[in-house]
């Protein structure tokens, strides 16, 4: 079924074009990716696929019976309520049914309505068909549902009465995520959801999605994220949209093919345009050929001319090298403890770096990665323990929150003061490198966005030509093209590097080993980040193995203790079975006696005026003298087996 459909859409904002003749298709079960570089337009289109922005031409069709969820960029839950009571107005259609439901149980139970028994009835009726569609929607297992999503999003340590204006802006953006979730939409629309979420979180909403019952359009730039969970991919470039079937990797070989197979096309057109043209031009003056070259020449002017394919978008292009090599060892972390003053993050952290090696460390928010990472460049003091460097070795470190950069200066100062020995031309051709080129080099660090400070931190430390270079979230603030550049830029890196990311595409393409940061010590794992997932799964597989063989081995130990059981405990337990059986068949003659004269005695009531002229007392003594012969049968059945036995 087709969800969504948006046919030549164009936006303008003033003379600038974003949008041009875009037209795209969701479907049911589609898992869609909208990809581009920053600036391209993507969130333009997820706001007017939402009805959140007009455009200026085109049409969006959608049945009115399909439902749309938008989580735009970083927007966070503002409300008054606490946690859970937020996320339960997510249900109110049910909590309301529920009160039906309860109203009718009340009425099934009124006396009035029990002696109606049609109304009664249709009551009955009507309540089993409302309470199946209330179970089938979810009215029985609703909170269940709020606290798996709760638990998902890292919810699950948190108080669900904390009021929700207290809450941090992360986790203001999580819970609208959580929301969103909940209400289930026919078509989700999710612009930037990883946004605040760690690599366990992340592991999370992946496989939440993939089992995702309705459409899903995503903008992110996850690249790990958009490969596991994408079937199809649009990319919006130079405003327009091409589509590519198949998940982020497919798209990038489908895209290269593509501009190849143009290139080609293009070039064997550009040719037989030329021998046209010789030809045209060699015999349209004689008179013996000119018939041909006239014939060659409305050939000519009857083809439909190919424009030169486009090529990639502007990037920045750089590489890192060093200035000299450092010895084989480059790092030597022993029995170290670190934290702060009135906390140890992480100790007992005990490893080696070698020269050319790409290390990543991982570990779960609040471990110390970053705070490990300003222990070694030394912002930091080690609380315990020893750090110690190799031969040689030159160190360039690259802070995710670009404190090293003066606000105050401009981008071509912030490079030069640094490196005064440089001309000005070559400043400025590096920072063109970098994407600032003319007057942008003269903009002041606190006038910039994030992804240009990365870039202009990443320029001072291509100049720096360490050949040990330090990573906290590198990726933070680049777009995919970005990212791309900079993983191709250090996989030719002749020197060694220690990184932290939560960017999995990255850790993936870069590590060639991964360190797990615990509390108390560092796990090794010789491999990238998929390797590292699937020796974790190992371990935990290992682990639920064992458990379940202790539980097998202890079930074994009580069954063999009661078999072993002595023949004279075995005699005693019989004994006393067989005591029971002889006092319930007592009871049960007992019982048997006192109905049957409770019912003699009712039956000579029956026989009196004032009780067989008295319906509603004629009716009593009928349906005690009913209640009682029933129960005597199930007795009479009992006494039989017990009898026998």
């Amino acid at each position: 079924m087709i969800l969504l459909q948006a046919e030549q859409i164009t936006k303008s904002y003033g003379v600038e074009t974003i949008l041009q003749d875009i037209s795209l298709q969701v479907q049911t079960g589609e898992r869609i990716g909208l990809v581009g570089i920053n600036g391209a337009g993507k969130s333009t289109l997820m706001k007017i696929i939402a009805g959140e922005l007009s455009y200026d031409s085109g049409v969006i069709r959608k049945p009115k019976e399909v439902t749309l969820g938008y989580l735009a960029q970083n927007s966070g839950l503002e409300s008054n309520r606490t946690i859970w009571e937020e996320m339960l107005t997510v249900f109110d259609h049910l909590q309301a049914e529920e009160k039906e439901l309860r109203k009718m149980e009340a009425q099934m139970g009124d006396p009035s309505i029990l002696q109606d028994e049609k109304r009664y009835q249709q009551i009955m009726e009507t309540y089993s068909r409302r309470s199946d569609t209330f179970r089938e929607k979810g009215g029985y297992s609703y909170e269940g549902s709020i606290r798996g999503v709760l638990h998902g999003l890292h919810f699950a340590d948190m108080d669900y009465a904390t009021p929700i204006h207290t809450l941090s802006g992360g986790q203001k953006t999580r819970l609208a995520l959580a929301k969103l979730l909940l209400q289930a939409p026919d078509l989700l629309l999710l612009d930037e959801p990883t946004n605040y979420l760690d690599i366990e979180t992340l592991s999370w909403l992946e496989v939440y999605l993939q089992n995702y019952k309705g459409a899903i359009l995503v903008v992110s730039h996850d690249r790990y994220f958009l490969d596991k969970l994408v079937n199809l991919v649009y990319e919006i470039e130079r405003n327009q949209i091409q589509r590519y079937v198949g998940n982020y990797s497919t798209y990038l070989d489908l895209k290269a093919q593509r501009m190849e197979q143009e290139m080609r096309r293009f070039e064997k057109q550009e040719d037989e345009v030329a021998k046209l043209e010789d030809f045209i031009q060699r015999n349209i003056a004689r008179a013996s050929t000119t018939k041909r070259a006239q014939s060659r020449r409305k050939t000519l002017e009857k083809m439909d001319r190919m424009d030169r394919p486009m090529g990639s978008n502007k990037s920045a292009h750089f590489s890192f090298d060093i200035n000299k090599m450092s010895g084989t060892i480059v790092l030597k972390v022993n029995n170290v403890a670190i934290g702060y003053e009135d906390a140890t993050l992480s100790s007992q952290l005990t490893f080696v770096l070698e020269r050319e090696e790409r290390v990543a460390l991982v570990g779960p928010n609040g471990i110390g990665k970053s705070t490990l990472l300003k222990t070694i460049v030394g912002q930091l003091v080690a609380k315990r323990g020893h750090i110690e460097f190799g031969s040689n070795v030159t160190i360039g470190y690259y802070d995710q929150e670009q404190q090293h950069l003066h606000q105050n200066k401009t981008i071509l100062a912030e490079l030069w003061d640094d490196y005064p020995h440089m001309q000005e031309k070559d400043v400025r051709t590096v920072l063109g490198n970098f994407l600032f080129s003319g007057d942008d080099v003269l903009k002041r660090i606190s006038d910039l966005s994030g992804g240009e400070k990365a870039r202009v931190s990443l320029a001072k430390l291509m100049l720096l030509e360490a050949n040990f270079l330090i990573f906290d979230e590198p990726t933070n603030h680049l777009d995919i093209i970005s990212k791309e550049v900079l993983e191709n830029a250090l996989f030719d890196y002749p020197g060694t590097i220690l990184f932290v990311s939560h960017d999995r595409y990255f850790l993936n393409k870069m590590a060639t080993r991964v360190l797990e940061l615990s509390l108390n010590g560092v796990t090794n794992y010789l491999g990238n980040y998929d390797y590292y997932v699937e020796k974790k799964q190992e371990l935990i597989e290992l682990e639920q193995e064992k458990q379940a063989n202790a539980t097998k081995a202890a079930q074994k130990k009580n069954e063999s203790a009661a078999q072993e059981k002595s023949s004279y405990e075995m005699d005693k337990d019989a004994k006393r079975k067989e005591r029971q059986r002889l006092r319930r068949i007592e009871e049960i003659e007992n019982t048997i006696h006192s109905l049957e004269e409770k019912i003699a005695t009712w039956e000579e009531e029956l026989c009196l005026p004032e009780i067989y002229t008295d319906h509603v007392q004629a009716k009593v003594r009928n349906d005690s003298i009913s209640e009682a012969k029933s129960e005597m049968d199930n007795l009479f059945t009992e006494w039989e087996a017990l009898s026998n036995e």
